[in-house]
């Protein structure tokens, strides 16, 4: 059996997950990373999407949206998120709705009117949505 760690992820709102994990791998801004027991010490800065855990004893891996970030690895890990979500939690009709009118405010907007943290803030939400789509659809367990 592989060595455990304990990983709690963490919002704003709620401590979305905390329990023992095999690993668990995440989109970090420099691509996907996976993290296990007795990983050096590091604090990356997380990217909007899936993140992968395999808890303790496990074969699969359970998946949920992140929005973005960051995890702390050392003898414990923490996730840092804005938002975290399990594939049960999202409500794919809203989700497309919502990447529906963000691209449409993207084509309809001149982006020399709309201010750049408009431009940014309507580029994460979309990236956010195309995030909570991709895993509703993809389903939530994974072999590895």
């Amino acid at each position: 059996m592989a060595k455990s760690v304990q990983l709690e992820v963490i919002t704003p709102s709620k401590l979305f997950y905390k329990d023992k994990v095999e690993m668990v791998i995440v989109r970090t801004l420099t691509g996907e990373e996976g993290f296990m027991a007795d990983h050096t010490w590091a604090c990356k800065l997380l990217d909007i999407g899936i993140m992968l855990i395999k808890e303790e004893g496990s074969t699969e891996f359970k998946a949920a949206t992140i929005a973005g970030g960051y995890i702390d690895i050392k003898e414990n890990f923490v996730i840092y998120t804005d938002a975290a979500e399990w594939d049960e939690e999202i409500d794919v009709a809203r989700a497309k709705k919502r990447k529906e009118t963000v691209e449409k405010w993207l084509e309809c907007h001149d982006c020399t009117n709309a201010g750049a943290d408009e431009i940014a803030r309507a580029q994460v939400s979309l990236l956010k949505q195309i995030s909570r789509m991709n895993l509703a659809e993809n389903g939530a367990r994974r072999k590895r």
